[in-house]
């Protein structure tokens, strides 16, 4: 392996062992830089803890002169994509290149026979090219694979999708998630889909139904929601606590103002 290759396996001490984490390489490509942070731990998508070495992080140069970090390799992020991706197949569509992450991993998959990644912003196509993460994907991966330069909001397919995996947003509490996301749909008509960051607006219709911020969400909640509310296909795990781990999870992404639901 190249000296100037970052592998970020040893970070996670064996957590996610069955997915594949990518090499990296530390640059910047316009406003975007590529780069390793120490750390000794990280909170979970579904608010536990776990220890953790370092991570690697894809920031922009802010408006206010600071950055802001668009992904990174920590078990937030991973726990928070993971279950669109176990679910992914047959021609999978990835909205958001983000670190390549995704993109590389829905590869790898056996139940996968296409990959196609859209992704608006010239400088993220170059420092993930740059950076060699696709490129170092085993050959069959590869030749899954087709990147494609457009806004996920107008993209059209020239085939049928089986899977849809949209990462547009900032933050995990976009409150213009769902309308984005059935702008896609509407275009790409997704067999499935799995927006990031949805458990938040799951919970966010399910305080609106209660009226208060203290729901009591279960399955048979939770599908109402989908099916009448957010009215996507949206792909769900098959956890007996998967309501159970929305609850925990908007304890730490969803936002802290009052009646942020509303």
């Amino acid at each position: 392996m190249s000296d100037d290759l970052i592998d970020p396996t040893p970070f996670f001490g064996g957590l996610y062992s069955d997915l594949h984490m990518p090499l990296y390489r530390s640059l910047r490509a316009g406003p975007w830089r590529l780069h390793v942070i120490r750390m000794v731990a990280c909170r979970g998508y579904w608010g536990d803890v776990k220890p953790l070495g370092g991570s690697v992080v894809l920031t922009r140069d802010g408006p206010d002169g600071g950055r802001e970090s668009w992904m990174s390799l920590t078990p937030t992020e991973i726990e928070s994509q993971e279950i669109g991706l176990r679910a992914a197949r047959g021609h999978t569509v990835v909205f958001g290149l983000g670190m390549g992450w995704l993109a590389a991993n829905a590869a790898l998959r056996p139940e996968v026979s296409r990959v196609t990644v859209v992704e608006r912003d010239d400088n993220v196509i170059a420092a993930v090219r740059a950076a060699g993460v696709l490129e170092l994907l085993p050959e069959p991966a590869r030749a899954k694979l087709t990147l494609v330069q457009a806004d996920a909001l107008a993209w059209r397919p020239d085939a049928p999708v089986d899977s849809l995996q949209a990462d547009i947003w900032l933050r995990y509490s976009a409150p213009q998630r769902i309308d984005e996301a059935r702008r896609m749909q509407a275009n790409v008509a997704a067999t499935e889909i799995y927006c990031w960051g949805q458990e938040i607006d799951i919970w966010r219709y399910a305080c609106r139904r209660a009226g208060h911020d203290r729901p009591a969400l279960d399955w048979p909640l939770l599908r109402a929601i989908v099916a009448e509310d957010i009215r996507l296909p949206l792909i769900l795990p098959d956890w007996p606590d998967y309501p159970a781990r929305i609850a925990a999870a908007v304890q730490w992404w969803a936002p802290k103002e009052p009646d942020w639901w509303i």
